[in-house]
């Protein structure tokens, strides 16, 4: 697994990590504990970067309670966000969240830019106190990305969460020059399209050509097109399986596709989504 840098930082992550939307949230003794395996998984797999949020349910209990049960949070990087635009109830979040992760949170990230002006305050007093070792923020949406830059711009975060997969390619045009030039970790969301782009595969003789690359699946192909643009630094597709954590964390390593290559793989995207 491919080791990049999250922009300034200082942390240094695995080109593909793991998303909790969906996936983790579950109660009950059998789901939480296949989700366990999940954690455990990824780690073995070196993809120990593993993404959460207040919005997803259950998903950041879970996935606390798995990494505790594990022994092993000094082990994964956690990101999670504050999603409010209420002070109290932004609070409770903090709270939870520091509670569910032992005391400390690797990435912290206003998600979609609510409240951010206040929420970004408070990151950087947590940060001051070692709760919090890195600031981001993130957005799902084209229409948010004149702000995401302009934050990007004027305020010290050290992360962007953003969509970006071989259909959607919007933030090549501003985004992703800009966290180059200012030095901020990217964070890849909806590397499947949120699963549109998985549902309908090329079949095995348009892919037998990847295999040069050391990817054989599209799922896989799908995360390293992402990955293979050095900007990123870490894709994070949710799964509820292990054996498909396993699988993805394949796609971390090189040799990276060159620019005809990706071409290939956003016309394969065009045709068979």
């Amino acid at each position: 697994m491919e080791q990049r840098k999250l922009g300034r930082s200082g942390l240094t992550v695995p080109v593909i990590g793991m998303g909790t939307w969906k996936t983790f949230d579950v109660k009950g003794g059998q789901a939480e504990q296949q989700r366990q395996e999940i954690v455990k998984t990824a780690l073995e797999n070196r993809a120990n970067f593993i993404d959460s949020s207040p919005m997803y349910g259950e998903a950041e209990r879970v996935l606390g309670q798995a990494v505790k049960n594990l022994g092993v949070r000094a082990e994964v990087m956690i990101a999670t966000k504050v999603w409010t635009a209420s002070d109290e109830i932004a609070e409770r979040q903090f709270a939870n969240a520091f509670r569910f992760f032992e005391g400390y949170v690797d990435l912290y990230q206003v998600h979609n830019l609510v409240a951010w002006e206040r929420r970004l305050e408070t990151l950087q007093e947590f940060k001051a106190q070692g709760k919090v070792k890195a600031i981001g923020i993130t957005h799902y949406s084209h229409g948010a990305f004149r702000e995401l830059s302009q934050i990007m711009q004027h305020e010290p975060i050290e992360a962007i969460q953003i969509p970006y997969n071989a259909l959607d390619r919007e933030v090549e045009k501003e985004i992703l020059p800009l966290a180059e030039e200012l030095n901020i970790g990217v964070l890849v969301m909806r590397p499947f399209g949120e699963g549109s782009l998985v549902r309908r595969m090329p079949p095995a003789a348009e892919l037998a050509g990847f295999e040069a690359f050391g990817v054989t699946t599209w799922p896989q192909i799908l995360l390293k097109w992402i990955a293979s643009d050095p900007r990123i630094s870490v894709i994070i597709p949710a799964t509820s399986k292990a054996e498909r954590m396993a699988e993805n964390a394949v796609a971390g390593d090189g040799p990276w596709f060159d620019a005809d290559t990706r071409e290939k793989v956003s016309r394969l995207a065009a045709k068979y989504s």
